[in-house]
């Protein structure tokens, strides 16, 4: 069996990748976790000098679905070190369309657009349902995000019978056949109380006498019933709901699985598992109430929206966020007044000191493929965190990071692996490498080890979340120490 410490931890893993269909769910998650440590919310806005103090507990976001954290020690100094992890909150999916409303065949169906890579094919012939956030307007004329997320299968994306098309291998259209069904036109009209024509005919009574809209409202561009359930779920009415932002999920939990309950069976580990590991690690790094007595660094993470389509947005790796927040709390005065001097480069001693963790998941051995992974780099699931090296820079990963990362781990008895791409495969990439050339500051790639990555269902190691908690844990309790002694310039 295995040991209770790594299944409570599993467990609890599950349950916020559960409930966490989405980056504004995860960010949601996240939060909840901080709140209860002790974290307090502050706003890119607030001047954050006369808030954050040292000892001090924060968090913040962006966007609703990026969410950063950190802790300050009590002998933080201007200029000093940050400790910090990366990681990110999406995943690929598929979003509904701003038009989603079609028909065909009798069939009502949404559609929807790919976001990211997926192995779009596993998506098909599972129980699909939606989550994401309603724009509503209150009473009072404001503009008030709700998160939604319906529990129930409502969407089904169906495979066509090996009868009628025999091809191998199974390719498809993503724009006309990943493309799915809601339910029975009829079954629709009847509830409507309408007795013939389509549904297009269904007007709204109320749309005659509404006053002008530049855009068609969504009761028009989506199907009504949709607008309902998502209204329902936002606590409002469908007139209220201005816009959404809706993302398809499969309705099955994630689950421990595995002959000798060894593996996580569920969905989004890339990323979630880094996303959860990085928050728990930095909640348990300031549990005690002297774990910052003797802390000259801030510990953080930051947990970014966007990675999986290139980060290039504002809640986006490749946003201002991090260097922005960096630059803040670089200036942030000490305890000792008499020698709390800012330096005009503040900013530039912090980050040439600082390092990250780009946590990213990464790519276990599959049996069945064994001719796709370099012969001597073939990580294994259960046992432990994976270095990611790239010769062409797709990682970030250097031997000074190595060897911080190896002292680190032996402290918390958490144990390494490393991992390159064979010469004939394609690398896939990460924050790492797009934060580091930005700020400057030393960065290492790691993750644990995952089979089917981008599936719509994934395979992980009940162990390996423990495992990176500690590892994490260690990093930001140790790093203060072992930065001086990395001795490269």
């Amino acid at each position: 069996m295995i040991m209770e410490s790594s299944k409570k931890t599993a467990h609890d893993f599950l349950s916020f990748v559960n409930a966490s269909p989405t980056p504004f769910h995860c960010v949601d998650s996240a939060k909840d976790r901080l709140v209860a440590a002790g974290f307090t919310e502050i706003k890119e806005r607030q001047d954050w000098a006369s808030i954050c103090k040292p000892g001090g507990k924060y968090w913040l976001t962006r966007n609703g679905s990026t969410i950063l954290a950190f802790a300050i020690g009590m002998k933080w100094k201007p200029g000093n070190p940050i400790a910090m992890i990366g990681a990110h909150t999406d995943s690929p999916t598929l979003r509904i369309k701003p038009i989603s409303k079609s028909q065909s065949e009798g069939y009502m169906q949404v559609g929807v657009e790919t976001y990211g890579g997926g192995l779009w094919h596993t998506w098909f012939d599972r129980d699909l349902s939606i989550a994401g956030r309603a724009m509503v307007k209150t009473a009072t004329g404001e503009f008030v995000q709700k998160l939604v997320k319906i529990d129930r299968p409502i969407l089904r994306i169906p495979n066509l019978a090996i009868h009628l098309d025999r091809q191998d291998p199974f390719t498809f259209s993503k724009e006309t056949q990943l493309f799915p069904i809601a339910g029975l036109l009829a079954a629709e009209l009847k509830r409507q109380g309408v007795d013939a024509k389509s549904e297009d005919d269904v007007q709204d009574k109320d749309d005659a006498q509404s006053n002008f809209m530049p855009l068609k409202s969504v009761s028009e561009r989506h199907h009504p019933f949709l607008v309902e359930l998502i209204a329902s779920h936002a606590g409002a009415k469908p007139q209220e709901v201005v816009d959404f932002e809706m993302i398809l999920y499969d309705t099955q939990k994630a689950c421990i699985g595995g002959i000798h309950e060894e593996f996580l069976f569920g969905q989004r580990f890339d990323n979630l598992g880094m996303s959860y590991c990085s928050t728990m690690a930095l909640i348990r790094s300031v549990e005690s109430a002297s774990s910052l007595e003797e802390e000259s660094s801030i510990r953080l993470i930051s947990l970014f929206d966007d990675e999986e389509v290139g980060s290039l947005t504002a809640q986006g790796a490749h946003s201002n966020l991090l260097p922005a927040v960096i630059r803040r709390l670089s200036t942030l005065p000490s305890n000792d007044k008499k020698k709390s001097h800012t330096s005009s480069t503040a900013y530039e001693q912090s980050v040439s000191s600082s390092f990250l963790i780009s946590a990213d998941m990464a790519h276990a051995m599959n049996p069945n493929f064994p001719g796709k992974y370099e012969a001597r780099h073939r990580p294994e699931m259960n046992k432990g965190t994976v270095i990611k090296i790239n010769g062409q820079a797709r990682y970030a990963t250097n031997s000074p990071g190595i060897a911080l990362i190896q002292e680190v781990a032996r402290r918390a008895g958490a144990p390494l692996q490393l991992f390159v791409v064979s010469n004939d495969s394609p690398c896939g990439g990460t924050i790492g490498p797009m934060l580091s050339a930005a700020m400057g500051a030393r960065t290492l790639d790691l993750g644990n080890p995952q089979l089917a990555m981008h599936s719509i269902r994934e395979t992980a190691g009940v162990h390996d979340v423990e495992y990176a908690i500690k590892l994490f844990e260690s990093f930001f309790e140790h790093f203060s120490e072992l930065e001086a002694k990395i001795l490269v310039d």
